[in-house]
């Protein structure tokens, strides 16, 4: 972790100023006990002293260290108005772990950070889930506003206040909830996001068209896929209703308890998970989140097939949907048992019972517990075969 500390005289300091928003903003509110605004636009740095607000005196920026100018922006959008702590965090899943947050937690003690100070987040995922869990767990919780960097990390991590680190058992087993302050969703960000890593991104926008927005499909189905650019008004359509759908699910069911009338509640977020987590976590995460949770997805689908509650044009329709975007739907680098071990120790599961999301039907979920080995083993061969 490198560490980067600016200092301001705290008298220089003028007051944080409200930015008008802009026609081309788009300002998504989530509702619930701890309400904030998703915006999604592009130069939004200047927002943040406005969101942080006036009691903050010291900031502390946890960014990924390869973003290296992009950082920039931001850092000096605050530097006006607090003391800013520029802490850089390990690239990818390397920044999720128990040393980096502890790395995180001397530095803010060194600075002398208080709980009415705040962090924010600048990077993918995985900078998302480290800073949002350690500003969960610095004096038991201060604010934090995150800038996602990532296609990925604005449709997923930034939105619904999941924080977590990664153990050896597993991804993200260690966590918090801890909603925050405001997200910040600048797609100009994108412009310098590798080609692989929007397609990444757009794993979790069609899983929500499965699980909540048919929409979202018929967009990724009628539009050429080279035409899904960071600029473009149709990727930013996909990425606004699939900010919609996470604030829809997180606001009935922010703590993952359940929802009515037989509904997952939050846990419909983790569709195609289970085994993408597996995929990661055998991979020694080589395999992109995105890429993971398109192989998981189709997977599930399988199984619900096979379980007789999906019919099997729908089961295609997952194959096309994320083929078309460029996303791998099958795969065989790893033994079933590997990826059984493995699933066995995810979120959702319940003693030694595992526990799928699987669709009934189009933005039909449900979960199914305790599928047969035999159906799990057949829906992995599927999957497998199909490579």
């Amino acid at each position: 972790m490198t560490k980067r500390q600016t200092r301001k005289q705290r008298q220089q300091r003028p007051q944080p100023q409200r930015r008008p928003s802009t026609p081309a903003d788009t300002v998504l509110h989530v509702g619930g006990a701890s309400p904030y605004d998703v915006v999604v636009g592009r130069d939004l740095a200047g927002r943040l002293p406005q969101i942080l607000g006036e009691s903050v005196e010291r900031v502390a920026v946890l960014y990924t260290g390869t973003l290296g100018a992009l950082a920039d922006p931001v850092v000096d959008s605050l530097v006006e108005h607090y003391d800013v702590l520029a802490l850089g965090l390990p690239d990818g899943e390397r920044a999720k772990t128990a040393p980096v947050a502890a790395d995180c937690w001397e530095a803010l003690g060194e600075a002398g950070f208080t709980r009415s100070d705040a962090v924010v987040t600048l990077g993918g995922g995985s900078a998302t889930d480290l800073g949002g869990f350690v500003a969960a767990s610095w004096l038991r919780g201060v604010r934090v506003v995150h800038v996602p960097t990532t296609l990925l990390a604005m449709v997923d991590a930034a939105v619904g206040g999941k924080t977590g680190i990664n153990t050896g058992a597993g991804k993200n087993l260690v966590g918090a909830f801890h909603e925050p302050a405001g997200v910040l969703c600048d797609l100009a960000l994108l412009e310098s996001l590798p080609r692989e890593e929007l397609v990444a991104g757009l794993g979790e926008v069609v899983k929500c068209g499965f699980i909540a927005d048919p929409r979202i499909l018929e967009l990724v189905e009628s539009t050429e896929p080279e035409a899904l650019t960071a600029d473009s008004a149709e990727l930013r359509e996909l990425v606004e209703r699939a900010i919609r759908v996470k604030i829809d699910v997180v606001v009935d069911d922010l703590k993952e308890t359940g929802g009515a009338d037989g509904h997952p509640g939050r846990e419909v977020l983790n569709y195609g998970h289970t085994l993408a987590h597996a995929i990661e976590r055998t991979s020694d995460y080589s395999v992109r989140h995105g890429e993971a949770v398109a192989i998981g997805c189709v997977y599930v689908a399988e199984l619900a097939a096979r379980a007789g509650s999906l019919d099997p044009s729908l089961v295609e329709r997952h194959r096309a949907a994320f083929a078309r975007v460029g996303l791998p739907t099958s795969y065989d680098k790893a033994t079933f048992d590997d990826l059984h071990a493995a699933m066995k120790v995810d979120k959702k599961a319940r003693g030694s019972q595992l526990r799928f999301v699987v669709l009934d039907d189009l933005a039909v979920p449900r979960i199914l517990a305790g599928p047969g080995e035999d159906d799990l083993r057949a829906a992995y061969a599927a999957i497998a075969s199909a490579g």
